[in-house]
């Protein structure tokens, strides 16, 4: 079998990466698609060897088509996703437009697969944020073995986060500075060339931005609802990979050493965990990597079973890319799609 794939948002950092991806893990396709908006018209992007022109999202019938993998954020998902899923179309979303409808599942798969199964009610699976997608197939197989209570994180969240805009301030803004021209600062609410900002997102309320809350949210959403979670998000000058230094108190007791077995074996985790220099993952090292990295694995004295750890993966694969494929490998594994009969 094998299905069409519309990728909507194909000119972008992640939309490219999932053309890469469909191609480096032979997902089964008859054909690809390259969407985007009407400005983008005419755009090339690569899929393995051949050039895909970019066609309008406004333009395209998705009657045809079996996946749709929207990353072309939450105004446009809003708007489109309901309408590809109501003309048969399976949405898999990158935005946050749909992650905390309860008509629609949260999926990372190596955490909540049979929870997949409910994407017949709105033809649409959410994918989550990048900062939680990490964290989440970490914390899955610890909380499976001792129960987790309460996580406290902090993370160092790299500017391809921010698109391909982010990026481009953290380059501009850095050679700006070695040959002593003025920094714009356009982006990012502050320089972010030799600097971190502790802002990601909207403030709210009560003074969490919203980065902050959607780690909360979908942890309790995909791995369980009493689990206590903080974290503080912030941005720093580095390209690609997302780093987490993660504090974690269980119910049961639990060994760093324990924890390090644990995770050698669970899947997508692969630990680098020695007590020496460089022995262990700095986000240079995950880009282009599939795994979520674990290192500095300890004990938390402080606490009854507490556990401190360094979580680092490349945020434009398994914390959008990537696991976005990895659903629709899901949706296929498991029997839940087929592909479209071609018209006679």
């Amino acid at each position: 079998m094998s299905f069409k794939v519309a990728i909507v948002g194909a000119t972008g950092n992640v939309g490219r990466e999932m053309l890469n991806i469909l191609e480096e893990r032979g997902f089964p396709v008859s054909e690809v698609v390259a969407l985007a908006s009407r400005r983008s018209m005419g755009t090339e992007v690569s899929f393995g060897d051949r050039t895909l022109k970019v066609r309008p999202l406004d333009q395209y019938d998705f009657s045809d088509t079996d996946i749709c993998i929207m990353s072309a954020g939450g105004n446009v998902s809003k708007e489109w996703s309901p309408k590809i899923g109501k003309q048969g179309c399976v949405v898999i979303d990158n935005s946050s437009a749909f992650r905390y409808d309860q008509d629609v599942p949260l999926i990372v798969p190596e955490v909540n697969p049979d929870a997949i199964s409910l994407f017949t009610r709105k033809n649409i699976i959410a994918n989550p944020n990048c900062s939680t997608a990490q964290l989440v197939v970490a914390l899955k197989p610890l909380h499976d073995f001792a129960t987790i209570k309460r996580v406290v994180v902090a993370t160092y969240q790299s500017v391809s986060g921010a698109g391909k805009e982010g990026m481009d301030e953290l380059f501009t803004q850095t050679r700006a500075v070695f040959v002593a021209d003025s920094v714009d600062v356009k982006k990012f609410t502050k320089r972010i060339a030799f600097n971190v900002i502790p802002h990601i997102d909207v403030f709210l309320d009560d003074g969490f931005t919203k980065e902050e809350w959607k780690m909360v949210a979908e942890t309790k959403k995909m791995l369980d609802p009493k689990i206590k979670l903080t974290a503080t998000c912030v941005r720093v000058p580095v390209f690609i990979g997302h780093s987490e230094a993660v504090n974690i108190e269980f119910e049961k007791p639990i060994t760093a050493d324990e924890a390090r077995d644990i995770l050698r074996d669970a899947p997508g985790c692969q630990v680098l965990d020695k007590r020496e220099d460089g022995g262990y993952i700095t986000p240079l090292e995950s880009a282009g990597e599939d795994a979520t990295f674990i290192s500095r694995i300890r004990e938390d004295s402080t606490i009854d079973n507490g556990l401190s750890m360094w979580i680092v993966s490349d945020n434009l694969r398994k914390g959008a890319a990537l696991n976005a494929v990895q659903i629709a490998e899901l949706l296929v594994e498991r029997g839940l799609i087929q592909p479209k009969k071609k018209a006679a």
